[in-house]
């Protein structure tokens, strides 16, 4: 069996509600789906996150396409060797999402091919579900507390909110609002997205612990360490790695600083499914627990993250998903959620089939307006905001 064609469509897709953070603010998901054929007929499906931005994946499939036409596709290591070095793309960061579609779509012919639920193949089932959080979107005090007494009434038990606001205490007023709403036995968790100094992110997380917080995720820059490491050891709330743990590599790195208490993975940023159950591999060594990250997912890649979560047992804690703030989906029977979590799927390879007609819509969607769901916001491009915030 050989890769005859690499075939990619870009396609944005709404959100319910603007999703705001310390940068700005988009109001829907730009992916690209990718389809891997063969010369037996059996086709492959993937998807790369638009990071950080469509253009940019499309190019990159472009140049990794003479590197993978005519190869084997049940050879994935192969393949991503071959990519990384002999295309001499090992310093991925930016490119990584489309080598990851790439790779995830081989995963699904290989599973296809073995008649297998993807789970199969990377070890099996150590849990039938995959627990996720609610994601709250930037909003007022009124507004988040609305939003986290519908994700629990929904079932959910892990609450995501944004911070990093120019004034502490606005977060801290959020916080409590989403206490409020959530209940008493929620899970809270606040990422700050690097926006603050190790002095700000020690008083904002100490402001914020009376209303209980499970894990501050990036409160300082991921690019120091030492500095992440200083801050854990003056706060009792866990910290989360994320921009610090890009890639295995990164995330070695984390373990060795003594910088994080949990860990944030994502096959996007690391190229493949096979380097996300790498590094759980590393930091379930260390002894700490993983998170999956999404730079922003739909069904497709949701569906390859759930079959390596599934079997991999240091998933303890909830993972980010975008299912509060998606008005739609691309798959035939989109994923449904079950008190905050999801099923594996049981069909052969990924287990999911893409809706040709909403691939058609949303497709046309980002060819009219391909800037109309980046991360724009006017008040941040004409004043871009300083940070760390102090």
């Amino acid at each position: 069996m050989r890769i005859t064609a690499i075939e990619a469509t870009p396609v944005a897709v709404p959100f319910r509600a603007d999703e705001v953070w310390a940068f700005g603010r988009r109001r829907g998901l730009v992916c690209v789906l990718v389809e891997v054929r063969t010369d037996e007929g059996v086709t492959g499906i993937g998807e790369a996150a638009a990071y950080p931005s469509a253009d940019v994946v499309l190019a990159a499939l472009r140049a990794l396409e003479p590197l993978v036409v005519g190869e084997d596709p049940t050879g994935i290591e192969r393949i991503t060797k071959r990519v990384e070095v002999v295309g001499t793309w090992h310093h991925m960061r930016n490119t990584s999402p489309a080598l990851a579609a790439v790779d995830m779509a081989c995963w699904d012919i290989v599973a296809k091919i073995c008649g297998q639920p993807l789970v199969t193949l990377f070890g099996g089932r150590f849990r039938d579900t995959v627990d996720f959080f609610h994601y709250v979107s930037g909003a007022g005090p009124a507004e988040a507390a609305e939003q986290a007494r519908e994700g629990a009434e929904r079932g959910f038990g892990t609450f995501y909110l944004k911070v990093g606001s120019p004034r502490i205490a606005d977060d801290v007023e959020r916080v409590a609002a989403v206490r409020s709403g959530a209940g008493p036995d929620a899970r809270i968790r606040v990422d700050a997205n690097e926006a603050w100094s190790p002095a700000a992110a020690i008083r904002a997380i100490r402001a914020m612990q009376p209303h209980g917080l499970e894990l501050a995720e990036q409160p300082v820059s991921g690019r120091n360490l030492a500095e992440m490491a200083y801050v854990r050891g003056r706060v009792d709330t866990p910290l989360l790695a994320n921009e610090a743990s890009w890639t295995r590599f990164d995330q070695l790195e984390v373990v060795r600083h003594g910088a994080a208490d949990a860990v944030s993975v994502d096959n996007q940023m690391d190229g493949g499914l096979l380097n996300l159950k790498r590094s759980a591999g590393i930091c379930e060594a260390a002894g700490l627990p993983v998170v999956k990250h999404s730079l922003g997912e739909l069904g497709v890649a949701m569906a390859a993250a759930l079959h390596v979560m599934a079997a991999t047992p240091n998933f303890i804690h909830a993972n980010q998903c975008y299912a509060s703030l998606l008005a739609d989906d691309v798959i035939t029977e989109p994923h449904v959620y079950d008190r905050g979590r999801l099923p594996v799927p049981d069909g052969p390879g990924l287990g999911v089939t893409l809706d040709r007609d909403k691939v058609a819509r949303y497709a046309e969607a980002y060819a009219k307006d391909p800037d109309a769901h980046a991360f724009h916001d006017e008040d941040a491009l004409t004043a871009p905001p300083s940070l760390p915030r102090l």
